[in-house]
């Protein structure tokens, strides 16, 4: 069999901080609990035995669930292979890091949100305002706009989040924006020392999102102040954040201190500007009112395979996730060759759009040799634009067959 050669970045192509490329070592999962977890959800495994866990090829391997380096260059990558299916909420301290708390904010003095429009005194609201209209929110996804295979595509969690909607929170307060206005949400982003760790993109300071009030109405955006129950960490935008379901994490605005009303013309912001390339956007737009929506597309990818040995017989369970978009679909498709068909994934029950859905698959390849893992929806009203570029594909090595 011709050995592929697994879709690599630039990133994964560099030394990354601590980390080594992954090629054969078996992972350090609970095998017992993914065999429970296989005989819950495949009868084909029912009598069989979990024999390994088989690692994807080509990426670099970062210890997941741990935070490295600081500030704007704090990275922490969730461990998405340990997903089962009474595992699905990522602990706060598990759940993704992309940019960790600065060393400049003074927690000792009460944190007070200022709430500017354009023809008014700003406000000045203390937390206990958002605290006390707080309310579960629910289950909701979070990835990163720069979410990619150096990282293990770890840079994707999903949590129970409590907190109070945006904009019912603004009619809470009597700030309204008029209509033609914008809404800018803004976050402390100062940093004792600028961004620059080999191996990462450079980070720019300045976090803040304009959005349409439209914008937040649909997306039920709101601001954030626990995680599963408990206050935000520090890493996670303690002691609020914003949350916009559906959206790249980027949009997700940590450490809030400041709501401004802005024209309908306004500028887009730096971090706009930053996220435009990773969002899709048409170039770099000048205007706010120019960007589209930075809308997670639904996806999919695996997250492990797993061999097993069923009645003498090697045979191999695909585990994977599907998440983002609009719509419920039954249409997810895989296959492990770029010139062989795609066939249907019928395994999962997608309940919702808001965070992630395991999916089963049972594969029996014929030789031996290194495969690509591909997944594709085959529902043209569903945009999947990352997924039909390959960017989630991933490779793996199979020994025995």
């Amino acid at each position: 069999m011709k050995r592929l050669e697994p879709k690599t970045d630039k990133v994964t192509r560099r030394a990354f901080i601590g980390g080594t490329l992954l090629a054969g070592a078996s992972l350090l999962l609970n095998l017992d609990a993914l065999a429970r977890d296989a005989d819950a959800n495949h009868s084909a495994f029912a009598n069989g035995t979990l024999v390994k866990v088989v690692p994807f090829i080509g990426e670099v391997q970062i210890p997941p669930g741990k935070l490295f380096e600081s500030g704007l260059d704090g990275r922490l990558y969730a461990d998405l292979s340990k997903l089962q299916p009474n595992k699905l909420i990522v602990p706060a301290d598990e759940f993704y890091v992309r940019t960790a708390c600065s060393d400049l904010i003074d927690f000792s003095k009460p944190w007070q949100i200022k709430v500017a429009s354009l023809d008014a005194a700003p406000h000045m609201i203390p937390l206990e305002t958002i605290e006390k209209l707080s309310r579960d929110m629910g289950v909701h996804l979070m990835e990163c706009s720069g979410n990619e295979r150096a990282g293990q595509f770890g840079l994707m969690s999903a949590c129970q989040w409590s907190g109070v909607p945006l904009l019912a929170f603004l009619h809470h307060i009597r700030m309204v924006p008029h209509k033609g206005q914008r809404i800018c949400v803004s976050g402390f982003d100062k940093y004792a020392k600028p961004s620059g760790v080999p191996g990462l993109r450079s980070s720019i300071p300045g976090a803040s999102w304009i959005f349409t009030a439209e914008e937040l109405k649909s997306t039920d955006a709101f601001l954030a102040t626990q995680m599963n129950g408990n206050p935000l960490p520090h890493d996670h935008g303690f002691p609020v954040r914003l949350v916009v379901p559906g959206w790249y994490g980027c949009t997700c605005i940590k450490w809030v201190d400041e709501i401004t009303f802005v024209p309908d013309d306004a500028r887009a912001t730096s971090q706009m500007q930053e996220f435009a390339g990773r969002t899709h956007q048409d170039g770099i737009p000048e205007l706010a009112r120019d960007f589209k929506a930075p809308s997670i597309d639904q996806a999919a990818m695996p997250i492990r395979v797993e061999q097993w040995s069923v009645a003498g017989k090697i045979k191999y369970n695909v585990v994977g996730i599907m998440w983002g978009g609009q719509k419920l679909t039954r249409d997810l498709q895989i296959r492990f060759l770029p010139d062989e068909k795609y066939y249907p994934v019928e395994n999962y029950d997608q309940t919702t759009n808001s965070t992630w859905t395991l999916w089963y698959y049972e594969w029996s390849p014929e030789v031996t040799g290194d495969y690509r893992v591909q997944l594709r929806i085959a529902d043209a009203n569903i945009r999947t634009k990352r997924l039909d570029k390959g960017y989630y594909d991933r490779a793996v090595r199979i020994a025995e067959v």
